[in-house]
């Protein structure tokens, strides 16, 4: 049951009189009155609720395939984080990229074979980086390398040149109302609009999941213990130092250093880490995807945001006194003097510890987490450009950085989407665990591959008994090959839901969901999970009964890569 402050009801009862109480209503999430009918019933064969990279592949499979399918996106802006400021990929073993997912890069690589796409930068002073691989791979015909408004802008060729209908701004009523089910499979589902989309299959394609909880699917937030299947990294991971993202030295987390009496200061939490194995209700910290620029022409400085408080950088100034001189090793160039900035070091911009609530939240508390991100960063640039306890030569090389002009325009430079990293992840016909994602199993029915590394960030920031600050939860964990992911974590047990696929929210471990929660698996199943959608109905059967022969030797034409 979601409940609201009395404040919101008697700022509704004033509006009321001037005729606005219905369209405020509608805008509380998950608050749907009964008497309110809905506006409009729109439907498709597939119905696909969600706004990211997988919710786009997997209409285009859709309509390839014959069917008809609408997106209904809760977002303005197509393709999640792969338009979102995520522009350095995380490949892995780039040769497990196949169907719709590598066409996405091929399309990117056009696009910087053509001179006017570098205005801002030669294509000679590129540094064609990536992660493992050249970002301008000639021999694939791949840029894994990107702007934000490239990667938007393929996004919506894939939507006109497909002729795909796409509903924006829509967004599921989360109330006991939003979703009507009949016979164990979903009938339609309703959003704020009032407008009711009906269809014969639904696929979630959101980072939240928020289909697949209202549609009564089991599923699990936080890390579970090792000893529930038989894991070694999940869990709480106390002095567990897999990257570079901890305290290295001593650093005091007192408001008077040394002084446990003066308080913490911000960002420490007082709460004990947890027994190492155990699970706990948290989940890795979630960041935006910074696309910077260091153009004199293309750079908006960062001004003193909201609420600026210099205090709750005190720790990373603590970090620059041991020494610590890190500050750019993740300004991961991307074309025109462009940065893809993510997270590094024990103090940094990941948020550590404020999105513990992000993925049950309502709609309004969803808001206020992302804008409580938001100003944390820009604090945080404008901190490290501005105040005097930033070290000189940190100091004169952040004031060459900005937000770029050209990018996120109608949002001041700024990403218009958090790095939701994980929050629900459902527990389906199959789990995918770390043996799984370490390449040490077979799985049953592959419907793609992933090849990244067992990637998890920080979930909390505390105090060792020793007095002194540290994080936990960094891991990074190598897989031996690259591996398979199961048909079966995709897809709800039968007597759940019996016409749901899960592409995003799938069904794994926290520490296995560190490897397949990347964009290119994403676009990966998004594809796989609409073709077993289309079979289900050719076939008149539940998508956990689509015959695997079948859908195997579809996803094969189709390019998709299912084993080594």
């Amino acid at each position: 049951m979601i409940s609201y402050p009395h404040f919101a009801f008697a700022f509704l009862k004033k509006w009321s009189a001037t005729g606005c109480l219905l369209g405020l209503l509608l805008i509380l999430p998950g608050y749907r009155p009964s008497s309110v009918k809905p506006t409009a019933t729109r439907r498709a064969d597939v119905i696909i609720y969600g706004g990211t990279s997988a919710a786009v592949t997997a209409a285009v499979q859709v309509k390839k395939m014959g069917k008809s399918v609408i997106i209904v996106s809760p977002d303005k802006h197509l393709g999640g984080l792969s338009s979102g400021g995520l522009g350095f990929t995380d490949t892995g073993n780039k040769e497990v990229i196949g169907g719709l997912s590598r066409e996405f890069y091929q399309r990117l690589y056009q696009h910087y074979q053509m001179d006017n796409s570098w205005q801002w930068q030669k294509r000679s002073e590129y540094g064609n980086k990536g992660q493992g691989t050249p970002a301008l791979d000639g021999t694939s015909r791949t840029m894994w390398i990107f702007e934000p408004h490239a990667a938007e802008q393929v996004f919506e060729d894939f939507v006109r040149e497909n002729k795909l209908t796409v509903y924006r701004d829509e967004w599921l009523d989360r109330s006991a109302q939003g979703v009507q089910k009949r016979a164990g499979a979903i009938k339609s589902f309703r959003t704020l609009s009032g407008t009711v989309y009906e269809g014969s299959m639904f696929i979630d394609a959101t980072y939240e999941g928020d289909l697949m909880a209202a549609a009564g699917v089991n599923y699990h937030v936080g890390r579970e213990a090792n000893s529930v299947y038989n894991e070694t990294h999940n869990g709480v991971q106390v002095g567990v130092f897999q990257h570079g993202h901890y305290f290295k030295k001593e650093v005091s987390p007192y408001k008077v250093a040394g002084d446990a009496k003066s308080g913490l200061l911000p960002e420490v939490s007082a709460d004990e880490p947890g027994v190492n194995g155990t699970g706990d209700h948290k989940i890795q910290a979630y960041c935006f995807r910074m696309c910077l620029s260091n153009h004199p022409e293309n750079r908006i400085p960062f001004p003193k945001p909201e609420g600026y408080d210099p205090s709750r950088y005190e720790l990373l100034a603590r970090v620059f006194a041991t020494g610590w001189r890190e500050t750019f090793n993740k300004f991961d160039p991307i074309p025109n003097r462009k940065t893809d900035t993510n997270n590094h070091g024990p103090f940094s911009t990941d948020y550590i510890g404020k999105n513990y609530d992000y993925p049950e939240a309502t709609y309004q508390r969803r808001k206020q987490i992302i804008r409580d991100h938001e100003l944390y960063q820009k604090g945080l640039m404008y901190f490290l450009q501005n105040d005097p306890k930033v070290p000189t030569d940190v100091h004169e090389a952040m004031q060459q950085w900005g937000l770029p002009k050209d990018e996120f325009k109608d949002n001041g430079g700024w990403s218009h989407q958090l790095y939701i990293r994980e929050a629900r992840r459902m527990r389906g016909e199959f789990v995918m665990k770390e043996a799984d994602a370490l390449g040490k199993t077979v799985v049953p029915n592959p419907v793609g591959m992933g090849s990244y590394a067992l990637d998890a960030h920080n979930s909390q920031r505390f105090v060792k008994k020793d007095g002194f600050v540290q994080n936990e939860g960094d891991i990074g964990v190598h897989p031996d090959k690259p591996y398979s992911i199961a048909y079966g974590s995709i897809v709800p047990k039968e007597n759940e839901c019996k016409n749901l696929l899960v592409p995003v929210c799938v069904s794994s471990t926290h520490i296995a969901y560190g490897s397949i929660r990347m964009e290119p698996v994403f676009m990966i199943l998004g594809q796989s999970a609409a073709t077993a959608a289309v079979l289900a109905i050719e076939k008149k059967t539940s998508v956990q009964k689509v015959p695997y022969a079948q859908l195997k030797a579809v996803l094969l034409k189709d390019g998709q890569r299912l084993t080594l």
